[in-house]
């Protein structure tokens, strides 16, 4: 198969096996937009299609645009990364936490936790409390008491911190003298052309070509939501995948896009470098720069910049191999597959990089063979195995007990080892994979994998 039939092929089988409605995708390489186009609905009621030119929140990543207007105020003279958070916004009291450590998650503030509270009452999700909170200055007021919280030294640890690029957004305001909107419109936005790009329900409604929000319920039927309006500056930009891949290939080409430029590359080059070790690594995940995260080995070789956004009803991604000129950008109407693992396959596509450098391919394909029904002897005991998003769950079919989540330990294409784990006991889950057969050893039980 061709780049077209191979991406297109995984996208649709993805898109079917995690029920996302829609899924929007640009891919930009040396300049040129070299595949656009959206799959599904972006409205299931009106089986209307979705287009690359249709309008997603893509949640954080947004802080990548953030980041970026703050390293313009610096290239400016208006701010130093080391500036004390306090000199611009009060909330912020420790002098020793700087711009740096806000960009970098690195305040020693753990997440406060106020978008996660927001999106889980807003969708009625949670019952016994609502987060009133509708503007930045009302997140600010939030935070008022963090002090009073365990926190680390700045620079000590890192914490994903919505909050602080809030605060971000509140010191755009203050140096720039206009509305954190305003300004990165007009200075990222306008200065590349980017046609579809707001945060405000006003503009929301007069939009005729936008995805409407889903998710799905704990009965599994699909449902149709609101976005969340008010703030903006850590997740609450619209755009579509054409537009927000030209902002990550701008950043691709070193801060400029064709003829225009809206950063020095030496800033770009600061953005992307790696100042703190994720707690965590993923395949697109080892390191975060300024509104960015950066694998320094993707597929073995190659330096992986970009960022994620979710805000529940709507995901995005956004990626790039500066070595090779390449950017993608996707967008879809609903969380499912992670929408990094489709983007880092398709710019491993478009660069020719072997998929055997995949890791999380090979996974994923043994993943998928383990989903089933197993059964033990004369079917005295039945268990399941099923896959939700990238985990891995295994649940008793005739006993209420909650499902257990299996966390990986060594994946092979004839073997896989996984783990629960008790208050004091680690327990192995293993499977044993043959053309015709997959065993389960599980504490006392071997099970066989129904076909």
């Amino acid at each position: 198969m061709n780049f077209t039939e191979k991406l297109e092929s995984f996208i649709l089988t993805k898109m079917t096996k995690y029920k996302m409605p829609s899924l929007s995708l640009t891919v930009i390489r040396d300049g040129e937009v070299v595949y656009a186009k959206g799959f599904g609905f972006r409205d299931v009621e009106s089986s209307t299609p979705t287009t690359p030119r249709t309008s997603y929140c893509v949640g954080s990543v947004t802080k990548a645009f953030t980041a970026t207007a703050i390293m313009q105020l610096v290239e400016r003279g208006l701010l130093s990364l080391d500036d004390s958070v306090s000199r611009y916004v009060n909330v912020v009291k420790d002098p020793e936490i700087k711009i740096h450590h806000l960009l970098t998650h690195t305040s020693g503030i753990p997440a406060l936790g106020y978008a996660e509270m927001l999106i889980d009452t807003y969708y009625g999700f949670r019952t016994d409390a609502l987060l009133p909170i509708a503007t930045p200055s009302e997140v600010l007021v939030f935070m008022s008491n963090y002090e009073e919280y365990p926190r680390y030294k700045p620079g000590e640890r890192w914490f994903y911190l919505n909050e602080g690029y809030v605060v971000l957004g509140e010191i755009i305001e203050k140096i720039s003298g206009l509305k954190y909107e305003e300004y990165v419109k007009r200075e990222i936005a306008d200065k590349l052309h980017l046609e579809k790009f707001y945060f405000t329900r006003e503009e929301y409604v007069r939009d005729f070509d936008k995805a409407t929000p889903y998710y799905y319920n704990r009965e599994g039927k699909l449902v149709k939501a609101e976005p969340i309006f008010g703030v903006s500056a850590d997740g609450g930009l619209f755009t579509s995948s054409l537009d927000l891949a030209k902002f990550a290939y701008t950043l691709a080409s070193r801060g400029k896009f064709n003829s225009t430029r809206i950063l020095e590359e030496k800033s770009v080059e600061l953005m992307e470098k790696p100042h703190v070790k994720l707690p965590y690594e993923s395949p697109t995940s080892k390191y975060y720069g300024y509104g960015l995260i950066i694998h320094d080995k993707f597929a073995g070789e190659y330096k992986l910049v970009g960022h994620s956004g979710s805000v529940y009803v709507y995901t995005a991604y956004m990626g790039y191999l500066p070595e090779k000129r390449v950017a993608v950008a996707l967008t879809s109407n609903s969380s499912g597959y992670p929408l990094s693992l489709i983007g880092a396959y398709i710019l491993a596509l478009a660069t020719g990089i072997s998929e055997s450098k995949l890791e999380f391919l090979r996974i994923d394909r043994v993943v998928d063979k383990l989903e089933g029904v197993y059964t033990g002897y004369k079917n005295t005991i039945s268990v399941r195995v099923k896959r939700s998003g990238d985990i891995l769950l295994l649940e008793e079919l005739y006993e209420q007990k909650p499902p257990l989540t299996l966390i990986p330990e060594h994946i092979e294409e004839d073997y896989a080892k996984f783990y629960i784990t008790t208050l004091y006991t680690k327990i192995p889950i293993e499977f044993y994979i043959k053309e015709n057969t997959i065993t389960l050893v599980y504490e006392r039980y071997l099970l066989v994998k129904k076909q």
